[in-house]
């Protein structure tokens, strides 16, 4: 208001004389007058001050007279009626259904009735520019008009309907954009706006920050950790409005509607948001969907009958969550130098894990050298000697090792051994290696299984044993070199003597790592362990790898008992310990499981990360309006590398049950990578199966993902106006905020703001009631003080 006051002040100045030639004359003439006044009231007899008064009032009306000789003019640009253009620009999204604390008209109506292009600021407004009227919630919408408006969008395309406007008049005069909006954008992804390139921006921001009783889900996220069964924790943050002092109840719903868990969350707080944390253990595989509602535990039953219910709005009451349990089963080969109990205990731990599938490989006899001397006409192992199967064909020679194959193995698989190429090898996600020689691979094989980590991203753990690491002759060879700890070439028997484990620093912060819940509980089972007494000796760790288990050993030397590190797209671990099946066979309780544990969250991480030939990921885009929905693909050969001309359909499924089908096609001509789009439509749970074929249209693999589609839920996200939004856009496009009430004045002011096409407007200061009236009240008050003192 201050700046409107100082813009009518200067525009009572004049800035152009007409008549300069009369300045000299005028100046005479006033001064004459001046000094006739002064002299003619010397002489009369009054009080000082009253003379004084009526001398200044006569003078200054005569000398504003005398300059009028000069013809005062004020010279001043003002809009070409017509010329520039003025965006009106209304959200009509749903959010504006809702009526603020102590309101009865909702926010969507009071705008309605200021978009009546009758009400005088409008057409005001008319008269100088050329109005262009917009709607927009998903998108931006000319309109002619706002009689049919309806607060029925389903988003608030704030920021995307701005660039619209920018961007189509960025070549046509237009003075500003008049923003009717409650700032809730749901395109707002991108936070680094350069708003100075933008017309003026004048937002009239609808609502009140003290909105009415409220509560509402503000978002849901599910996570999956690597071990113990792989839980999935749903995490849910909740905001109350009007509660205060109640209880809230918050429910986890499967896709069916029924109720898995409930908690109820006690003495609220207005305004300020709380979590609730469930851990559910899916029994399916594939894409899950979960949903969490809450609702205040006085309003019981408010879903079934609304009317029970005195919140702003129920859309925001409830959201859902997308989980994955599609990734496995994880294949993981473990190859043994002899029938150990390790195995024994490990098979049983993943026995009950539908994730992982263990496949083993074990040496039961080893080859003999291939021209050794033989006595004997049998060229059959030894192992089969006085056996029915010694003179068989298809017995192992006694130059073969004889491997037993355990697993629910497909036929031929592993028939060979162990894999000699990179398309058998790469079947797998993880290859553990147990008390086994350098020797018993070849060196092809070795560098297999150095590709098998730094490209394909597999993961390696080789555990102690008589012939592990060095007593296994690996330093340097390309499997020792994967290790995470460096090897020397001289060999020391495994050490014979007792050992504790201890968890490092390090260790503590993994949890896969851990076995207990709480620090206490795992140092106290540490203690309870059974004494080890293998421990491979090995040389430092190497730069970047992590000791996450340690041992002392009786002179009172800690050594390293379990390293990992990254190595190339893999990770690779060392457990330099050789007999931690005591752990199962000498605790105290024949119920505790506590290694099965410790074996199913190591495996789980060691094949958490390993990449799949084909990779798939459904992401949002925030910052297209129609918050489009992209299906991006990776595709690899059998060598794990990017894979072209590949063939990717994606079989949509909508939440009514419809299935569409897509092309996925290249994306940003990155090879191996293939995209495409899709627009929810509707409300709910979508599934998307994704099949990636070959070249020769063989199929590589199948798999799943899916997406929740909540319109509502962003856009019921908070019910209070972003005024930190509003005003962050005025100040910096050059606009200021506006108040509904302030429209009027608003638009009177525009004519003295900066306007792209103005005309000079010269208007003489004479001709102006104000200047003339000034002028006769100067002479009526000075004859009226006459008058009253009796002067006359």
């Amino acid at each position: 208001m201050s700046d409107w006051i100082q813009q009518q002040f200067v525009l009572e100045w004049p800035n152009v004389w007409g008549a300069r030639n009369w300045i000299v004359p005028a100046c005479l003439l006033g001064g004459s007058v001046f000094l006739l006044v002064m002299w003619a009231y010397r002489s009369i007899e009054a009080s000082l001050g009253l003379k004084l008064c009526c001398a200044a009032c006569k003078s200054l009306a005569v000398l504003l007279l005398a300059a009028m000789l000069v013809e005062p003019m004020r010279s001043e640009s003002k809009p070409v009626p017509g010329a520039n253009l003025f965006a009106v620009v209304a959200d009509r999204s749903q959010s504006l259904q809702v009526a603020d604390l102590n309101e009865t008209v909702t926010r969507a109506d009071k705008l309605k009735e200021q978009l009546d292009r009758s009400i005088p600021w409008q057409v005001r407004l008319g008269q100088e520019f050329d109005i262009r009227r917009y709607e927009f919630a998903q998108q931006l919408v000319p309109v002619g008009d706002f009689q049919s408006y309806t607060a029925d969008g389903n988003a608030s395309a704030v920021v995307n309907s701005l660039t619209s406007v920018a961007q189509r008049y960025a070549d046509r005069p237009i003075a500003g954009i008049l923003l009717f909006t409650d700032g809730n954008a749901t395109d707002l992804a991108n936070a680094n706006i350069d708003w100075s390139n933008y017309p003026p921006i004048f937002p009239v921001m609808l609502g009140s920050e003290d909105t009415a009783s409220d509560i509402g889900v503000q978002r849901v996220t599910a996570s999956q950790t690597n071990f113990e069964a792989a839980p999935v924790t749903i995490a849910a943050e909740i905001e109350g409005k009007g509660f205060a002092g109640q209880s809230v109840v918050v429910e986890l719903l499967d896709e069916k509607g029924e109720s898995l868990q409930t908690q109820t969350v006690t003495d609220i707080r207005d305004d300020q948001a709380f979590s609730v944390r469930f851990q559910v253990k899916p029994t399916q595989r594939g894409v899950l969907f979960y949903q969490v509602r809450a609702y205040a535990q006085s309003q019981q039953g408010l879903f079934e009958d609304a009317s029970k219910s005195n919140e702003s709005t129920l859309l925001n009451n409830s959201r859902m969550v997308m989980v994955n349990r599609g990734q496995g089963p994880y294949n993981v080969l473990y190859v043994s130098g002899r029938p150990n109990w390790e195995f024994k205990f490990l098979n049983r731990s993943l026995a009950e894990d539908d994730e992982v599938e263990l496949h083993g490989l074990i040496r039961i006899a080893k080859k003999e050298p291939k021209f050794q001397f033989r006595d004997k006409d049998s060229n059959a192992n030894r192992i089969f000697t006085n056996t029915d199967d010694e003179k068989k064909e298809q017995v192992e020679q006694y130059d073969e090792a004889v491997l037993l194959r355990v697993g629910k193995l497909e036929e031929g698989e592993l028939a060979g051994g162990f894999p000699k190429s990179a398309e058998e090898l790469f079947e797998y996600h993880a290859i553990i290696l147990d008390d086994l020689e350098a020797d018993f691979f070849t060196q092809q094989q070795q560098s297999l299984v150095q590709q098998f980590v730094s490209m394909r991203g597999g993961g390696l753990l080789m555990l102690g044993g008589m012939e592990s690491f060095v007593e296994g002759d690996y330093h340097r060879s390309p499997i020792g070199e994967l290790l995470p700890i460096y090897l020397s070439g001289i060999k020391q028997q495994p050490q014979q003597q007792e050992f504790a484990l201890a968890l490092t620093r390090e260790g503590l912060l993994e949890p896969w790592v851990r076995v207990r819940t709480t620090q206490e509980e795992e140092q106290q089972r540490l203690v309870e362990m059974p004494k080890l007494r293998s421990l491979n000796a090995v040389g430092t760790i190497k730069p970047g790898a992590s000791e996450l288990l340690s041992v002392q050993t009786s002179q009172g030397e800690n050594r390293p008992a379990l390293v990992t590190q990254r190595f190339g797209k893999g990770r690779t671990g060392a457990l330099l310990v050789g007999d931690l099946w005591r752990w199962k066979l000498h605790q105290a309780s024949p119920d505790n499981e506590d290694l099965e544990k410790a074996w199913r969250q190591t495996i789980r991480w060691l094949v958490g990360e390993v990449p799949q030939r084909v990779r798939v990921e459904a992401v949002r885009l925030l910052d297209d309006p129609n918050h489009p929905v992209e299906i991006a693909v990776e595709v690899n050969d059998e060598n794990f590398r990017p894979l072209d001309n590949a063939s990717v359909t994606i079989e949509v499924t909508t939440p009514s049950g419809e299935t569409l089908t897509l092309t996925a096609e290249p994306k940003d001509a990155i090879s191996g990578q293939y995209a495409a789009s899709y627009v929810p439509r509707t409300s709910g749970a979508y599934r998307a199966k994704v099949i990636a074929r070959n070249p020769d249209g063989s199929e590589i693999k199948q798999t799943e993902t899916g997406w929740v589609s909540e319109p509502a839920g962003d856009e019921f996200f908070t019910l209070k106006p972003n005024r930190e939004f509003l005003e962050t856009i005025a100040r910096e496009s050059g606009g200021e905020m506006i108040s509904l009430s302030g429209l009027d004045a608003f638009v009177r002011t525009l004519a003295n703001r900066d306007i792209p096409v103005v005309e000079p407007k010269i208007h003489s200061v004479w001709h102006t009631w104000a200047v003339f009236l000034l002028a006769v009240g100067l002479l009526v008050l000075e004859w009226g003080l006459r008058r009253w003192k009796g002067l006359a």
